[in-house]
């Protein structure tokens, strides 16, 4: 072991004194699911920490190690790996439901009503959520409910049938708005089960994200007006729903225009949105979207809430459905920057780093490969990973998880042109195009590691919560404090403009849509919208389209969702509430951070309170 390393170590033991005693924020919210201070958030911490330094000393080769050392490589979920779990899944809800399931604490049959089966879906994501370390999803929940809505319609309309009613009573009516309030009831309860069950031993709710927006049938959109409405009511007391992090499927033919038969879906999307941040939207017709359309429900693009996407496959059929990411490594762009005396040294470094990430992610998949069945019983046995089910306990995973994808990231596309040039991509045009030719020289490489080794390689859009800060930090005490560069506490994520720079929203869009064709492993452009919009959704028609027209993948809009506590009032509140006049400390402020809402500041680490205070409104 190296002194640096020993250093460290005594560090990382004097920051757990520090966090039981002090509260080391920075170390005990590294993720804002998580409530780190919580018996059960402290067990995880210790636990992962040296599961990280387990791995370092036991599982990483000397050259991958040297690169973590010297903050170029960050290895993503580094305290799972010698657990062997995977990233994120796509889970395919229909199949689950309809053979039933087994939790590994008895089988649960097929359900015979909405209310039955959205209690199931819960059950699964919460079974699931302690196979792998990252999130997980449905990606067409509106399909894969829709048969569970029918059958309640049929129940109802059955009863009906067997009452004494006048002749000129309608017993379908009567029966579609019966089921109308069951679908209601079931995801109004799905929607408090996302918030409210716990996993990983009690110390966060399941990461999950839904999928739905393209069900023309009866049964479909029905699923997909209740749960908007219940997503609009929100939870017991008015609070907004963290989770799920709910996406709606934007395509044209089909909900994006007047004489479409869901544009009523789309409308009341954009109403819930302006309420509850959410809805996200992703665009089925972007051309990279669109490719993998073959006009069935299973081949239309899903994301994860954060933004992960998961399509390509060389080793079998091109969708989502039982697949996801295996593992992702992000590369530090401004290190290789402040490194770089020229642009051309900078290439060079950036393609060594980029061979180094690949010969680790190939290190990891060989041990994930080697893992067995059994060890993962529900993720496997019950097929939520594409052919799991037919594994035996013994048998190992290779085979199998060639289906999922290895991804590269990157953060700070934009300190590091500033590093090289002395500005940024939203500044200058000709650095937009520095900037696309620097993300473009990853996807080829990743495209040629593909058809070289028969294994998905892909890029992502980094969505960075705890490493933007953990980069910056060591890079200011090698480099100093340089303008642009290393004077805040965080790295912008990604290909982003700075959410410091002032820019509109449809220039901001224009911007960063190229990159969302590059990004094949995810992507996402958020917008930040100045007070409330819950009265002016024409305002966010106009970013969505915005987005459309010009090409982006997934897109998300920010915006205020203030509450007060004390009496219920939901609105813009500076300090004050401006109907009971209760204190700040009694105001729920739900913000964005990383993809997935948070209303507890006091959980986000210090790199992205700093962040978040430097967001600038986008003027449309």
């Amino acid at each position: 072991m190296n002194v640096s390393k020993q250093d460290e170590i005594s560090q990382l033991w004097s920051s757990f004194h520090e966090m039981i005693h002090a509260g080391n924020q920075e170390l005990l919210q590294e993720n804002a699911n998580v409530d780190g201070k919580s018996p059960m958030g402290l067990m995880s911490k210790f636990g992962s920490e040296s599961a990280r330094l387990y791995t370092y000393e036991n599982l990483l080769s000397p050259e991958v190690k040297e690169a973590i050392d010297q903050n170029i490589l960050y290895p993503h979920d580094l305290d799972f790996y010698a657990a062997g779990t995977t990233t994120c899944c796509q889970i395919p809800l229909g199949k689950l439901l309809r053979g039933g399931f087994n939790t590994g604490h008895g089988h649960m049959r097929e359900p015979q009503d909405i209310k039955s089966a959205m209690a199931l879906a819960s059950i699964i994501l919460q079974a699931n959520q302690n196979q792998q370390h990252g999130g997980q999803a449905f990606p067409m929940f509106d399909y894969d409910l829709a048969p569970y809505v029918r059958k309640t319609y049929e129940k109802k309309l059955q009863l009906l049938e067997e009452l004494p009613l006048p002749e000129n009573f309608d017993r379908e009516q009567e029966a579609w708005k019966m089921t109308e309030r069951d679908v209601f009831q079931a995801c109004e309860a799905f929607v408090h089960n996302a918030n409210s069950m716990h996993s990983r031993g009690g110390g966060q709710v399941p990461f999950i994200s839904i999928n739905y927006g393209t069900d023309t049938s009866a049964y479909g959109r029905m699923l997909t007006r209740q749960l908007l409405l219940a997503t609009q009511r929100g939870l017991g007391n008015g609070e907004t729903p963290i989770f799920p992090i709910q996406i709606f499927k934007v395509k044209s033919g089909v909900n994006f225009q007047p004489e479409d038969p869901n544009y009523d879906l789309y409308k009341l999307a954009l109403e819930t949105t302006a309420r509850r941040m959410f809805p996200n939207f992703s665009f089925l017709d972007a051309s990279f979207n669109k490719a993998y359309d073959r006009g069935t429900p299973e081949s239309e693009v899903c994301y994860m809430g954060c933004r992960t996407r998961v399509m390509g496959n060389v080793n079998g059929e091109e969708n989502a459905i039982g697949r996801g990411n295996l593992s992702f490594t992000s590369i530090n762009l401004v290190k290789l920057a402040l490194l770089s005396a020229t642009p051309a040294e900078f290439d060079r470094r950036l393609m060594e780093a980029v061979d180094m990430a690949v010969k680790q992610l190939h290190e990891r998949f060989r041990y994930q490969a080697g893992r067995k069945a059994g060890n993962y019983r529900f993720l496997y046995s019950q097929g939520v990973w594409r052919g799991g089910e037919f594994l035996r306990p013994h048998d190992q995973l290779g085979e199998l998880l060639k289906q999922g994808t290895l991804s590269i990231g990157f953060i700070g596309l934009a300190e590091s042109l500033t590093a090289l040039y002395g500005e940024h991509h939203g500044q200058n045009p000709e650095l937009q195009r520095r900037g696309l030719e620097i993300i473009r020289s990853m996807r080829e490489r990743m495209d040629r590691e593909t058809e070289e080794s028969g294994l998905n390689f892909t890029l992502i859009a980094t969505p960075a919560e705890g490493l933007s800060g953990k980069f910056v930090k060591k890079d200011r005490e090698q480099f100093g404090n340089i303008p642009g560069v290393t004077d805040r506490d965080y790295y912008t994520n990604s290909f982003h403009i700075p959410v410091y720079y002032p820019i509109t929203a449809a220039q901001k869009i224009k911007l960063e849509a190229p990159y969302h064709e590059l990004c094949n492993a995810g992507h996402i452009t958020y917008v930040e919208v100045d007070g409330s919009v819950i009265h002016n959704t024409a305002a966010l028609d106009r970013i969505v389209r915005c987005m459309a027209e010009n090409g982006i993948g997934y897109g998300s809009i920010n915006h205020p969702v203030d509450r007060c506590k004390s009496c219920g009032y939901s609105g813009i509140i500076a300090e004050n509430c401006p109907a009971c006049g209760a204190e700040d400390g009694h105001v729920e402020r739900i913000r964005r951070i990383t993809g997935y809402l948070v209303g507890d500041m006091d959980k986000w680490n210090p790199a992205k309170r700093a962040e978040e205070a430097d967001r600038v409104k986008h003027g449309r």
